[in-house]
């Protein structure tokens, strides 16, 4: 019976992406080799250097595979919860007996060998929420179910950021996909898109650059979405005369008017006839459009507070890089700066594997972790990167397609949750390196050095795919 199980496991597992999976594994080993590579340690095998050691953890993470092949499928189902409460006791136990690491409290230490928990909460998150939403009769949309995918997702996000590791913990808004494609409504995202504008709206520009974007927007939602477009039409040409008044008294009578408080008055004008009319059509969903209006004026308004309260003096200093408001080459934008130069002295073909001299000299910190995306840049220029993100994209679009195919619910919705997790940290931290994304520190999966994310990379993606092996079988 155990020879017929690896017969079948076998004959259905998706080689195409154990293929990629592979080539992805060994193309980062070689590439972490050229990022600190050392003459007097030339081996690629040699265990005393990264590159030796990250050998060894592919090695663990190949022994991981084959537990995961072979472990039966419901097993995933079963303990999805107590796997899920033992890695938040887990994410607790590194807050009072971790070790600080470029300060953050997020790595158990034996010996040599750390181990970050924060990575290993990925999977057991995803793990909890395909299980708790795979349930009869369980629908996202639904207010309780609502809050506990919420609450799932809440718990390992304030640890995780408790540790100070903001960038761990911020791969969990990514859930937001796997949880769109379960029903999540769209206007939901487009809040979410919209909210992140305006942040960076209010850390820009003035306060009634925001108050505009968000009138602008709420008339033309209500222009578009209800039978009132002649109305509005009015009432948008009154708005457009009266600001061109108030701009012409100012530079005419030399009279200093706050173009912002004009701005809030014609919100507030427009908030009452959305009232109004809410009123007469015995309809809320116009008057909800000026709730939400409500809502994303005054997160900007809280902006200034969590900028300066609540992010750290470094990750401030990084945003305003990113933004242009300091450019700080030899601080806070060194990092990134010298990413950028390397990835450009790469040009179209590169300068060849161990011949980049940026990565060679250690111009660039962190290039075998974050930022191991310079020395593909640097060494196989605009060619070997595109070839890269090429393999990404195809990986994240076969992992969307064999969640389709699932005659399950709990193996789709876990599908998308890799999708999901895999997706940000590749569109992040590649941006980070070409300087479009803030430094939040996330390893570029199977490439970064590193046990924890290897392993955990690894573990999520072949748990699907030994639920896809076995997808023939009923179950919720």
């Amino acid at each position: 019976m155990f020879r017929r199980q690896i017969t079948n496991i076998w004959n259905s597992l998706d080689w195409f992406t154990v293929a990629l999976y592979g080539i992805l594994v060994i193309m980062g080993w070689f590439n972490i080799y050229a990022a600190v590579y050392n003459e007097e340690f030339g081996s690629i095998f040699d265990i005393s250097q990264k590159y030796g050691r990250q050998l060894l953890w592919i090695l663990a993470a190949i022994v991981l595979i084959v537990v995961i092949l072979l472990i039966d499928n419901k097993i995933y189902v079963y303990f999805s919860y107590p796997i899920y409460a033992a890695v938040m006791l887990l994410l607790i136990s590194v807050l009072l007996f971790g070790v600080e690491i470029s300060g953050s409290r997020s790595w158990f230490a034996i010996g040599e060998i750390k181990i970050q928990p924060a990575e290993f909460s990925k999977f057991a998150t995803i793990l909890a929420i395909a299980n708790f939403l795979s349930e009869p009769g369980r629908r996202l949309m639904k207010l309780p179910n609502f809050l506990i995918v919420l609450t799932i997702i809440a718990v390992p996000t304030i640890l995780i950021l408790l540790q100070n590791d903001t960038g761990s913990a911020l791969v969990f808004t990514s859930l937001v996909f796997m949880l769109y494609r379960e029903g999540l409504p769209g206007w939901i995202l487009l809040i979410a898109f919209f909210a992140i504008v305006l942040f960076i709206i209010a850390l820009t520009k003035p306060f009634y650059w925001v108050v505009s974007l968000v009138l602008i927007a709420c008339w033309i939602y209500a222009y578009l979405k209800y039978s009132i477009k002649r109305d509005l039409v009015y009432l948008g040409i009154f708005m457009l005369m009266v600001i061109g008044a108030a701009i012409a008294i100012t530079f005419i009578f030399d009279i200093n008017i706050e173009i912002h408080w004009i701005m809030i008055g014609f919100h507030l004008l427009l908030a009452l006839y959305l009232v109004y009319y809410s009123y007469i059509k015995n309809s809320t969903y116009l008057l909800s459009v000026w709730v939400v209006s409500i809502m994303l004026i005054g997160f900007s308004y809280s902006v200034d507070y969590i900028y300066d309260n609540v992010l750290q003096p470094h990750q401030r200093d990084r945003i305003d890089h990113v933004l242009g408001i300091n450019f700080d080459p030899l601080g806070a934008g060194y990092n990134v700066n010298q990413s950028k130069i390397a990835i450009g002295s790469g040009g179209f073909w590169g300068k060849g594997f161990l011949q980049g001299t940026q990565t060679k000299y250690d111009f660039v910190p962190e290039q075998s972790t974050d930022f191991i995306f310079c020395t593909i840049g640097e060494e196989w220029g605009f060619v070997g990167s595109s070839i890269v993100i090429i393999l990404f994209v195809t990986l994240l679009l076969r992992i969307i397609y064999l969640a389709e195919r699932q005659r399950s619910k709990f193996r789709r919705i876990y599908g998308y949750g890799v999708f999901s997790v895999l997706f940000f940290h590749v569109a992040v931290n590649i941006g980070m390196t070409i300087g479009i994304a803030p430094v939040i520190g996330i390893p570029l999966p199977f490439f970064s050095y590193g046990g924890s994310s290897l392993w955990v990379f690894t573990i999520l993606l072949f748990i699907f795919l030994k639920l896809d092996a076995s997808r023939a079988e009923q179950m919720a």
